[in-house]
């Protein structure tokens, strides 16, 4: 697991998801979420998966670290940069949790999304909660249940994964350069609006979609004018 800063600016976040949940963990997204912050949200961090745990992943685990965990996680949901992940063979544990919460996922043909068990079942964590949320009870009712696999086409199916390619490096380059003529404050804005959109009724969520509107046409002026 590490933040890696590129050329002083840019960030990459790697997760090898055959590692256990530790504290190391958490401040390796804490950070890269903390130099997200001070570049103001701007461009699009990489976030680059793979692995999943082979046995118990959680035994030296507290209930008080799996909470920093998952208010790290959410915090990087929640970022005001852009995030692109790219996967390649088995993704569970801590990659698993992490690429549900991306804004782009690439993946090569053998990635299988894994949810991990442990202690003779499978992981209650919060992949299991977005692996729901994302794609329904009955696409993942195996997989949350009783780990099964989830292939990248199915995957890709379900709307978990948006790209299978065999050349991902190649195609985050496509999506970097895509996503990086889009404000990330204002993507951050979007994104929440499509969380609540699940869980808010049409009336609760005018307002909310009413000012990202008024903002939107006030920025259009200093658009044009630049």
């Amino acid at each position: 697991m590490s933040v890696n800063g590129v050329d002083g600016e840019e960030l990459v976040l790697r997760i090898d998801g055959t590692e256990p949940l530790s504290l190391a963990a958490v401040r390796a997204v804490e950070a890269v979420c903390a130099r997200a912050d001070a570049l103001g949200g701007v461009g699009v961090l990489p976030v680059m998966l793979s692995g999943a745990p082979a046995g118990s992943w959680t035994a030296d685990a507290d209930v008080a670290l799996v909470t920093k965990w998952e208010r790290a996680v959410r915090r990087l949901e929640r970022l005001g940069m852009t995030t692109v992940a790219t996967a390649e063979g088995d993704v569970g544990g801590l990659a698993l949790d992490v690429l549900l919460t991306t804004d782009l996922r690439i993946v090569t043909p053998d990635t299988r999304l894994l949810v991990s068990v442990d202690g003779g079942a499978t992981w209650p964590g919060m992949a299991a909660y977005r692996l729901t949320a994302q794609a329904g009870i009955a696409p993942v009712r195996r997989a949350v249940l009783f780990g099964h696999p989830i292939g990248a086409g199915e995957a890709q199916a379900m709307g978990l994964v948006h790209e299978v390619t065999d050349d991902p490096a190649k195609a985050l380059v496509v999506a970097t350069e895509a996503a990086a003529a889009l404000s990330g404050r204002e993507l951050a804005i979007r994104r929440q609006l499509m969380h609540e959109a699940a869980v808010t009724s049409f009336e609760n969520a005018l307002g909310a979609h009413l000012a990202a509107c008024d903002r939107a046409l006030r920025q259009t002026p200093a658009r044009a004018a630049s």
